[in-house]
């Protein structure tokens, strides 16, 4: 068996569209850090000469959203009310585990440029494999975006699903669609400027908008899908229990067990 790490990383040197502040203390910083807060809070004076190199341990404070790296998109994030259930949508610590965990399929969806494709691209991949998703599968659209990672063109060049394509996935009982891409749709100026050239909104956020009327949950900004077969593994990907979030970070990994890969 073996682990492809399939997560990006969170990187405050690259380019983001929200910038990530990354703030390391040193471990020498950190033992002064933690002189003083035990002076503040419990009175106690600490003699940080008396440690090893007057070091204690590094700490880490990072300023990001949750939608930096690789993550799962709750619910939640697709607006404050749904017409399936209570009419609440659920938040990420709220979603059950079990989908996270499920048999993956990848799709190849390169070479379609900047905007959305729809069911008839996935319906060709189906046939090209040999393999239809099922229910509960977590399906993984390889756009190639994730080759641009880093840099602004990962945030305006890739291809999104549009609303036919997302509900045919849903028809077919999936719970989980992932992509390489930053989003599951077209990038924002993608988006807005065919709304503007046609005042058509079915082509404002589809994909996202599809879930405030069926279940689901999106994992962005995957990466290393070329160390993927077309189907044959498993997919991990728990987001982190972010309480009333609309989105937790994940690292997602695919179980592939060789001899079965390579019968498929």
């Amino acid at each position: 068996m073996r682990i492809i790490d399939l997560s990006s990383h969170i990187d405050a040197s690259a380019y983001e569209a929200d910038p990530v502040t990354h703030e390391v203390l040193t471990a020498a910083q950190g033992a002064e850090h933690m002189a003083e807060q035990l002076k503040a809070r419990l009175g106690i004076e600490f003699d940080v000469s008396v440690l090893r190199d007057s070091e204690f341990l590094t700490l880490d404070r990072i300023s990001l959203t949750s939608h930096t790296g690789t993550h799962v998109d709750a619910p939640s994030h697709y607006g404050s009310k749904t017409t399936y259930g209570n009419g609440i949508p659920r938040h990420i610590d709220e979603m059950p585990l079990e989908w996270f965990h499920n048999p993956g399929v990848k799709l190849d969806v390169r070479g379609h440029g900047t905007g959305v494709i729809g069911p008839e691209v996935l319906e060709k991949e189906f046939a090209r494999i040999g393999y239809t998703p099922k229910p509960m599968d977590i399906v993984i659209l390889d756009t190639g975006a994730a080759e641009h990672a880093g840099t602004q063109t990962y945030f305006t060049d890739y291809t999104g699903l549009d609303g036919p394509a997302t509900n045919l996935l849903l028809d077919l009982g999936v719970k989980v669609i992932a992509t390489d891409a930053f989003s599951l749709d077209a990038p924002f100026p993608d988006i807005v400027k065919r709304y503007l050239a046609t005042k058509d909104e079915s082509v404002l956020w589809p994909a996202h908008f599809a879930g405030r009327d069926r279940e689901y949950c999106q994992i962005e900004r995957l990466a290393n899908l070329d160390a993927l077969p077309d189907f044959g593994f498993t997919v991990v990907a728990f987001p982190v229990k972010i309480k009333g979030a609309g989105a937790g970070w994940t690292r997602a990994v695919a179980l592939l067990d060789d001899q079965v890969s390579s019968e498929s």
